[in-house]
């Protein structure tokens, strides 16, 4: 299977030095001091729900949205989305209160949809980032 020019980006984008891993599925994945994967073919479903657990974040089909969200999004434009798009994206589908930006960080206490999103949905860290 031949690859897209979002899977040649995040590869050719993204290089983290090991700092820790979490175990999924008997499997030991590497992620960065952030908890960004190091391997960006690590993510799986069962993935974002180690990590979730690691976070303590207990995941709602609210969650898995926004995350089949980031992951569609960036395959779909090659970048991740700007807190902007999820915003106008989840008020249409949620309604004003549930997809403003206050509830999207409800969800997301650590850092927002944009970094806790992203490292659930197995993206990269977003630029300016530390």
């Amino acid at each position: 299977m031949r690859e897209n020019t979002a899977q040649k980006t995040l590869k050719r984008h993204y290089s983290a030095s090991p700092q820790r891993s979490i175990t999924v599925g008997g499997r030991e994945v590497l992620l960065d001091s952030e908890g960004y994967l190091c391997n960006l073919d690590d993510w799986s479903e069962a993935f974002a729900v180690a990590l979730a657990q690691d976070e303590d974040l207990a995941l709602t089909e609210e969650h898995w949205e926004v995350i089949r969200y980031l992951r569609a999004y960036y395959r779909d434009h090659g970048v991740q989305a700007q807190v902007r798009a999820m915003i106008r994206h989840f008020t249409q589908v949620w309604g004003g209160q549930r997809g403003s930006n206050h509830y999207l960080h409800e969800i997301f206490p650590r850092g927002g949809p944009q970094k806790q999103g992203n490292r659930l949905a197995g993206l990269l860290r977003t630029k300016g980032e530390h």
